[in-house]
Order: structure tokens, then C-alpha cells, then sequence
């Protein structure tokens, strides 16, 4: 895996028994960030937009659970891991806390034509400034979790250009 990790990013230590999640704000040349919509039919957030990424599995390090939802979800690749952005604890309603760590990075691969996991996620878009809002959804206000987290990567990356 021959990743690039700007200086200072230090992953934590996956094997600490807790939950962990790998989150992928993926920033394309143009400084738009890419979301996808989450099918009707997942048990959580169901037909939300949505942020790569997920479960980092037993034995992996953070950095390869991350390039492994990048590819599941994708197709592409994982070639930079810029900075950290977020990180938070949440439980979805079925009593497990998650620890997450979502970071801005760069991919290659066709990025008009992402290979989206069949009934996992039904649709794509990248957004800038003026179309983060679309996010939303109808969701209540103070569920805007992913909008957040994709505003800061996309100020992230005009910061990184």
C-alpha cells in the first residue's frame, strides 16, 4: 500500500477493543468533495446522504480500513491521506458506541464513474460551497452531521490547494 500521510496525521490504535470507523471525505482536483446516498433499505441513516467509509475490521490498522471502504464503495484508490477532520463517538440506537475518524483525502481512479456497492448506496454527487446544502435531506437540523463534516473538507481542502 503506498499511501501518502501528510505530516502530524496519527492514527489511533484500532486493536483497543472498541468500534472503530474509518470516514472518507474524498476531495476531488476541483476542490468539490464527494457524497453518496445511502439506499432506502439500510438499517441506519436509510436513503441519506452520506460521507465513504465504515467499519474498520479486526486485525486492520485505521489507514487499511480506510483504503478498503474506499475501494468497496468506489472502485478507486486511496493515494493521500491529507488531514484528520472530525472525529466523534456515536451509537446508532442499537446500544454499540462507534468511534470515528473521518479524514480529507485523494483517490485515483475514474472519478465521474464511481462503482457503488449495489443496494448499499443508490446515488452519487460531488458538491462545492454552493451545494453542500443538498445534503440535508429532511433531516432535523441538528442532524446535519455529514453536511458538517463535508463543509469542513471541503474548507480543508481550499486551505491545502
Amino acid at each position: 500500500m503506498n499511501i501518502e500521510v501528510a505530516p502530524g496525521i496519527e492514527f489511533p490504535d484500532t486493536a483497543d477493543g472498541r468500534t472503530w470507523v474509518a470516514g472518507a471525505v474524498i476531495a476531488d482536483p476541483r476542490g468539490r468533495v464527494f457524497a453518496q446516498r445511502r439506499s432506502p433499505t439500510r438499517k441506519v441513516f436509510p436513503h441519506c446522504w452520506d460521507i465513504v467509509g465504515g467499519h474498520v475490521e479486526p486485525g486492520e490498522t485505521m489507514l487499511q480500513g480506510l483504503a478498503r471502504e474506499i475501494g468497496e464503495e468506489t472502485g478507486w484508490r486511496l493515494t493521500a491521506v491529507l488531514t484528520e477532520l472530525f472525529s466523534l463517538d456515536w451509537d446508532p440506537g442499537d446500544g454499540v458506541t462507534r468511534s470515528e475518524v473521518d479524514y480529507l483525502v485523494r483517490v485515483e481512479g475514474d472519478l465521474s464513474a464511481p462503482r457503488l456497492e449495489p443496494d448499499k448506496h443508490t446515488d452519487f454527487l460531488w458538491v462545492d460551497d454552493d451545494s453542500v446544502g443538498v445534503l440535508r435531506d429532511d433531516r432535523d437540523p441538528g442532524d446535519y452531521f455529514i453536511t458538517d463534516v463535508v463543509q469542513k473538507g471541503l474548507d480543508a481542502a481550499r486551505r491545502l490547494a
